[in-house]
């Protein structure tokens, strides 16, 4: 039991190097665009099948396919084209984040100034305020979650 405890806590560690940036955005695959370590880093060596593994241990959804991937994109967008303002790889990215916490069971007040702490853009870095933030949450919840 130890040891696929360490072996689940050693890949959530990978992931999470593997999500370190210069900008602090990863893609949605966890890989750095932009790469603060060198291609010999931890995150390197995981297969596809053993990130998918880290992010459900981790409480993480699966990536979504191309089709739920578009259809957030899209619902996201027609909220207001700042929210994704050209980064959809982390708008990816913290949808699933904000699937982690709707799985934990947080409140509706709490899940609200969680997705708008994490919705954020250059003009709008305090996030987008609450009733865009219920929006933006039926959006991950529909499209990225909806099992949660």
């Amino acid at each position: 039991m130890h040891t696929r405890t360490a072996t689940a806590a050693a890949a959530v560690l990978a992931l999470t190097l593997a999500g370190c940036t210069t900008d602090d955005t990863p893609t949605v695959d966890g890989t750095p665009s932009t790469a603060k370590y060198t291609a010999s880093s931890t995150a390197s060596v995981l297969t596809p099948e053993q990130r998918a593994s880290a992010a459900a241990s981790a409480g993480l959804p699966p990536l979504p396919d191309p089709a739920a991937r578009s259809a957030y994109i899209a619902g996201l967008t027609a909220i207001d084209p700042d929210i994704v303002h050209d980064r959809p790889d982390a708008m990816v990215y913290r949808g699933r984040n904000q699937c982690r916490s709707i799985k934990d069971g947080q409140s509706h007040e709490r899940l609200l100034a969680t997705t708008n702490y994490r919705f954020t853009s250059p003009d709008k870095p305090n996030g987008f305020g609450t009733d865009t933030a219920a929006r933006i949450l039926a959006v991950v919840k529909k499209h990225l979650c909806p099992d949660f």
